[in-house]
């Protein structure tokens, strides 16, 4: 039972419903009710992402569960708010014994994280027979092994010096660790007495619009299972695999686009192929001209805000200006360009009485790298040490 269920009723979801079904209804209402499609419809739209806020968290929503709306809002744990309500110095819950958490890695492409994407986890768990319900058999036949009290190890004192004793714990032999014995007559026929089983559970994992590598999606309850024990849960973690155009930065797309000599300097149009296959046509107005390395950005066309889609960051575009090879056209050529292309002031050059003309080569770095730590090397080889002559 559930103290209120107001963020339920917001969401349009029943206290019972499973991460998946809520996360479901939000992005839906979301949608709806969001103020760039929906003027005038923000304050719903602060309820919903209010209530959602509380139920995705698991922690939260336990506490909304049994404190309501005002639990949350006390940023304490269960026992804190316990204490909150009961005196300090009241009476405590006992903390419950809880599974290990089952991690898991998703990788997941640029392109999932710009449009969403519903993946499906199967994976193997340790399930509760619900033959014996975890009991291993009959339940009058469960019985507290005697040799270790029901503790499931042993303490043995073995001397090992004059004076000194050592105390070894042990699993206990005869009841295997499990502090219950349990005749073979009356073990349960199905988990054969082990009290669990191996299941299969397919989880659908949501990768929400923005989200980031490094993002866990924690499925509550939904680790393995054992008797007394509180289910841990199972956590997703995304890893983001690199994208051979973009590159994020925050909430900004990166990339690098090559473009020819000619386009740079008089205009033209481009095309690119963006994460949810729009193509954006983007055209350089005649008489802009785009030098090496310039940076030109595209509002809202970045990666889109988590829990808040319509909100995007930039595109940015950095330009890599492609020259034309040498000798790429005819000496009459080169002249008409050299008169239309502007120019800097043609200067005398005086020469001195001691000039020599040299020619400028291409850079080959086996050829032409510094052989200055080869010459130190062998003068260092080669120098003898120098004796200084003592005076008397």
């Amino acid at each position: 039972m559930v103290k209120e269920t107001k963020y339920y009723d917001i969401l349009g979801v029943s206290p019972d419903a499973s991460d998946s079904d809520i996360k479901k209804a939000y992005r839906k209402l979301a949608l709806q009710y969001h103020p760039d499609k929906n003027p005038g419809a923000e304050d719903k739209f602060k309820e919903i992402t209010q209530a959602y806020e509380v139920l995705s968290d698991p922690k939260k929503r336990e506490t909304y569960d049994q404190f309501g709306e005002k639990g949350p809002e006390m940023g304490m744990g269960g026992d804190d708010i316990f204490s909150a309500f009961f005196g300090g110095g009241g009476q405590r819950r006992q903390r419950e014994r809880k599974g290990k958490d089952l991690v898991h890695q998703l990788k997941v492409s640029l392109e999932d994280l710009y449009k969403g994407k519903t993946s499906k986890l199967a994976l193997q768990k340790t399930v509760i027979c619900p033959e014996c319900q975890g009991a291993g058999g009959k339940k009058e036949s469960v019985k507290q092994c005697k040799d270790c009290g029901g503790q499931g190890a042993t303490i043995k004192l073995r001397q090992i010096g004059p004076g000194m004793v050592q105390q070894i714990q042990q699993q206990c032999s005869t009841c295997n660790g499990e502090g219950e014995i349990i005749d073979a007559k009356d073990r349960c026929k199905r988990c054969k007495g082990k009290k669990t089983e191996q299941e299969r559970k397919v989880l659908e994992v949501h990768v929400d619009k923005g989200m980031k590598g490094g993002k866990k999606i924690v499925f509550t309850g939904e680790g393995d299972q054992m008797p007394g024990v509180t289910p841990g849960d199972v956590v997703i973690i995304l890893e983001e695999k690199s994208h051979e155009i973009f590159e994020r930065k925050g909430s900004n797309l990166l990339m690098k686009k090559k473009i020819n000599l000619v386009t740079a300097l008089t205009g033209g149009q481009f095309t690119i192929t963006h994460l949810d296959n729009r193509v954006l046509s983007i055209k350089i107005q005649p008489g802009e001209v785009i030098k090496q390395n310039d940076v030109k950005v595209i509002e809202n066309e970045g990666m889109p805000t988590y829990r808040d889609p319509f909100r995007k960051g930039n595109l940015v575009i950095v330009f890599d200006v492609e020259f034309p090879p040498s000798n790429w056209t005819t000496p009459e050529n080169l002249e008409i360009l050299r008169n239309i292309l502007p120019t800097e002031p043609k200067q005398d050059v005086v020469m001195g009485e001691e000039h020599e003309e040299v020619e400028m080569h291409q850079y080959e770095p086996e050829k032409h790298s510094s052989n200055d730590q080869e010459n130190d090397e062998e003068e260092d080889e080669g120098a003898s040490p120098r004796v200084q002559c003592a005076h008397q």
